[in-house]
């Protein structure tokens, strides 16, 4: 993906409420989760490396954790400078460069930049880069589209199709390459994973990889999703399905994003 591209998605502002309703709320819950099952305690050292406008940095803060956190985007710097200009070192940086030294942060959180990194070697490089900042056996979190999200959640259940009819010349491509081309104006565009890419691809970036799951499962396609979220007894029962399910191999794809739990050797 283009730097302009991306810059032009971003200027809609659709990231910063993303993450608040619908499977969006999910993912988020679900990337906590995971997450908290290995990160350091505070006040470890995190870096949300490709953060956006910073929900992760957010909950970072108030747990008490030291955070750094980089954005090819100017505007989610801005963001997340005006919410904590005296406690979150923040920059516009590039996942693939960091400015940051070797073996200076506990845990790395790297769950936007390979969206939108299309050649492999970029991704690689990116991976890598968290490998080298982080500490000796420090973790490092990776997320990825799921190479079936634009069929299954996009057009199955948004029916995307409807008002961008191109997406239907174009499903067969994106899931045979990965590529995620635009279907319109400043519409997103990136790069979505198949499992086993997503394992390779941390392994040769030098991680040791101790985990890849399923983070929404088959929540996506619930009609009634926020409704289950703020009933205690069906949020309960949603989220214990998609813990007990988010190892199955055989199910691994069919959810809008993996994430990766890996370790620096």
């Amino acid at each position: 993906m283009a730097e302009s591209d991306l810059q032009a998605y971003y200027a809609r502002d659709e990231e910063r409420e993303r993450l608040s309703a619908g499977v969006g709320r999910v993912e988020f819950l679900r990337t906590l989760e995971v997450a908290s099952r290995s990160l350091p305690a505070a006040p470890a050292v995190v870096a949300d490396i490709g953060g956006g406008p910073g929900r992760y940095t957010d909950w970072l803060v108030d747990a008490g954790y030291t955070v750094i956190h980089r954005d090819l985007v100017a505007g989610h710097v801005e963001q997340v400078r005006s919410r904590h200009a005296q406690r979150v070192d923040t920059a516009v940086g590039d996942a693939r460069a960091l400015d940051l030294a070797d073996d200076s942060v506990d845990a790395v959180l790297l769950l936007g930049p390979l969206y939108h990194l299309e050649n492999p070697t970029d991704r690689i490089r990116a991976l890598s880069e968290a490998r080298r900042v982080v500490r000796g056996r420090g973790v490092v979190y990776v997320a990825a589209i799921s190479r079936w999200a634009a069929r299954l959640h996009g057009m199955l259940v948004e029916h995307t199709h409807l008002k961008h009819p191109t997406i239907v010349e174009m499903i067969d491509e994106m899931e045979a390459t990965g590529e995620m081309r635009p279907i319109h104006d400043n519409s997103f565009n990136g790069y979505a994973h198949t499992p086993d890419q997503l394992r390779e691809e941390v392994q040769r970036s030098g991680l040791d990889l101790e985990s890849c799951v399923a983070l929404e499962g088959i929540s996506f396609a619930l009609s009634d999703l926020d409704q289950r979220l703020d009933d205690p007894d069906e949020r309960q029962l949603l989220l214990d399905t998609l813990r007990a399910l988010e190892p199955v191999t055989e199910l691994l794809g069919l959810g809008p994003h993996l994430l990766a739990t890996a370790r620096k050797p």
